[in-house]
């Protein structure tokens, strides 16, 4: 247990980084839930929308194992967050000032180019902050506040539309948080007085031998990845047969649930450790089934579903990830997984997107291929780090 004062300037970090987080989210995720009809509107087909989300994350993830790469090498973990916050947070506010898809697509994709070179350096303090908090707890507390922006920006966009405003308004707005967010960030900087924790507990977390696991890991994550839709693909699933503010708002409401997830799952994992894993990937599995096939109330609950397993993602894949290297080499690790699930990602959004206009049913299928392979290879983790107990 390390001392209070110890635990509370960590907890201090955590808060103000998530506020960051939360600043930050308002922005782009107030911008995301938006993009897909935006990009209809602009011309963009199902498949065009499928391959631009599919690649934003493709290099949004990718891009992330030169910057841990580089986080690594010279500990500039701050530059690095400074560069990426810039540009993650100004690229969707610029939407309002295209007029063709394929300046769209550029602005989309650099929004992800920026997320790519501040997340690592970002983990990597966070992890930081968990080795004395808990893993579970830094990680889900952190992107409970996260998902608090991205449930207040698709509210705000709603709220724009609800007064009879148009896209472009909607997106010049975003302009408000975007620069708050840069000046917590400076701020948060002053609050890393706490020292990492250098012993980790394997057994606790679930653990075994970690570089085995770890690709075994990963290679389930990438599964993961695959399998989940770009929630612009489910909003123009969408459109058609609800009015424009419901699709900001049923994605601020899948926001909220994934906060909600993040907390929970968060601290069901430092106590339970890789088992809280496969039943989040169970859900995100129903997620898919709902949104595509379902009836409308069953779709728009789907969303939700989507949410908790969008949360799982974002909070208990990086927890269980951190205790597995040390703390000088997490950056490149972070950077790896990511690349990896971003790699997944962009395959099979560009998949299900081409599968989409085929019929639904077709992606789902994909889809739940894709979440059982995942579940089968965490069991195989699971049962593994059991052995070496």
């Amino acid at each position: 247990m390390e001392p209070e004062p110890i635990r509370a300037s960590a907890l201090r970090f955590v808060l103000f980084l998530g506020l960051v987080s939360l600043l930050a989210d308002m922005t782009y995720e107030g911008g995301r839930s938006i993009t897909g009809p935006f990009l209809g509107l602009l011309g963009a087909s199902a498949a065009t929308i499928g391959v631009i989300a599919g690649a934003g994350e493709l290099l949004g993830y990718t891009l992330r194992l030169l910057s841990g790469y580089i986080s690594d090498r010279t500990g500039r973990y701050w530059l690095l967050m400074l560069v990426g916050y810039t540009m993650n947070v100004f690229a969707l506010p610029l939407l309002a000032t295209v007029s063709h898809w394929g300046g769209a697509a550029g602005l989309i994709i650099a929004e992800r180019i920026g997320k790519a070179l501040r997340t690592p350096a970002r983990d990597v303090l966070l992890s930081k902050a968990g080795s004395v908090l808990g893993y579970g707890r830094s990680f889900g507390l952190h992107e409970a506040l996260d998902q608090i922006g991205a449930l207040l920006g698709p509210l705000a966009i709603a709220a724009v539309f609800s007064l009879g405003g148009h896209y472009r308004t909607a997106f010049a707005l975003l302009f408000l948080p975007a620069v708050a967010s840069l000046i917590v960030l400076m701020v948060t900087r002053s609050f890393e007085t706490f020292p990492e924790h250098q012993q980790h507990n394997w057994k606790k977390q679930g653990i075994g031998q970690p570089k085995r696991l770890f690709w075994l890991y990963t290679a389930a994550m990438a599964l993961w990845a695959a399998g989940t839709a770009d929630f612009a693909l489910i909003a123009f699933h969408l459109h058609r047969d609800v009015p424009a503010a419901w699709i900001p708002l049923s994605y601020g409401a899948a926001m909220g649930c994934d906060a909600l997830a993040a907390l929970v799952l968060g601290r069901l994992y430092d106590r339970r450790g890789l088992w809280v894993l496969p039943g989040a990937v169970l859900l995100s599995a129903g997620a898919v089934l709902l949104s595509f096939v379902g009836p409308l109330p069953w779709a728009l609950g789907g969303v939700l579903l989507w949410g908790i397993g969008v949360g799982a993602q974002e909070s208990l894949a990086r927890a269980a990830l951190a205790p597995m290297v040390p703390l000088e080499q997490r950056g490149t690790a972070y950077g790896l997984f990511n690349a990896s699930f971003g790699i997944a990602w962009f395959l099979g959004s560009a998949a299900m997107g081409l599968l989409y206009q085929a019929s639904p049913k077709w992606l789902v299928t994909f889809a739940l291929l894709a979440h059982g392979a995942s579940s089968i290879l965490l069991l195989a983790v699971i049962r593994a780090a059991s052995l070496q107990r």
